[in-house]
């Protein structure tokens, strides 16, 4: 795997770190490909019971396309006419977010710095999002002409609201990590010097939970968001039949009954 996404697995966890600080983790063709197999590795692997997705420096968790790199392909398709630059949507953005949000285990992302464009829709595909108090968001692609990939025109109108979304996509600007929080983009406001122990500390807590019910509950999240009331209701009962033959549940209930704390299997 190429050294501008990095990747290891220890204990259950998964963590999946951008790698490219000198260029505040934009994203080339490299980095692209790399993010979208590390992230199917750890959704595809069953040793795997949690995913953190951070990023290395401290000024950026991913300020999303690499324009330099992008200001050539954009050159060499008007050569060609072969149109290919666009097609990174398809080939490599939609598949790390439908990844990131599908995958049968929790994402936690920890946002070290600046999230733009697609960096910030990658933030947005995670469950849990813990941010450090110096970091940022901005839609940005309105600013160089360009409606919302990466999930971005699906993720954020159901995080703060179609209005809210509205604004931020229509009118592009710098959201702080306070305002953030108080929008509900961040799930927990962290000083930056104690952002990867916190991010480490929740993503290895949800490793050692019941993997099983966590991917229900993300299962039923995002069909609830979809459909009536009735529909979420038959789909409760279908999962809550899963999660409730898996071994984690009976370990649950026997170490509720013996005043102990439950040790997971993740099946």
């Amino acid at each position: 795997m190429a050294d501008t996404v990095l990747y290891e697995v220890s204990d259950g966890l998964a963590t999946i770190t951008l790698n490219r600080p000198e260029a505040m983790n934009a994203l080339n063709v490299a980095a692209k490909v790399a993010l979208r197999e590390a992230v199917r590795s750890a959704a595809d692997d069953t040793a795997v019971r949690a995913v953190l997705l951070t990023a290395a420096g401290d000024r950026a968790f991913c300020v999303g396309q690499d324009l330099k790199e992008h200001i050539g392909l954009l050159a060499e398709d008007r050569e060609t006419g072969s149109g290919q630059t666009m097609s990174t949507v398809r080939e490599h953005y939609n598949p790390i977010v439908r990844t990131l949000t599908e995958a049968a285990k929790p994402v936690v992302a920890a946002v070290n710095g600046v999230a733009a464009g697609a960096g910030f829709g990658f933030a947005l595909a995670a469950d849990y999002r813990i941010v450090a108090d110096t970091a940022a968001f901005n839609t940005s692609f309105a600013g160089v002409a360009l409606t919302a990939d990466s999930g971005v025109s699906w993720t954020l109108p159901r995080v703060i609201g179609p209005g809210r979304a509205a604004d931020l996509l229509l009118f592009p600007r710098s959201i702080s990590a306070q305002e953030a929080y108080e929008l509900g983009i961040a799930n927990r406001l962290v000083p930056a010097g104690e952002l990867r122990a916190q991010a480490e500390k929740v993503a290895r807590a949800l490793a050692e939970g019941p993997t099983v019910a966590y991917a229900a509950l993300k299962e039923s999240m995002a069909y609830g968001l979809t459909h009536s009331l009735a529909e979420t209701l038959e789909k409760e009962d279908e999962l809550q039949t899963r999660a409730g033959s898996s071994e984690d549940h009976a370990i649950a209930v026997q170490a509720f009954v013996n005043k102990e704390k439950p040790r997971y299997l993740g099946r």
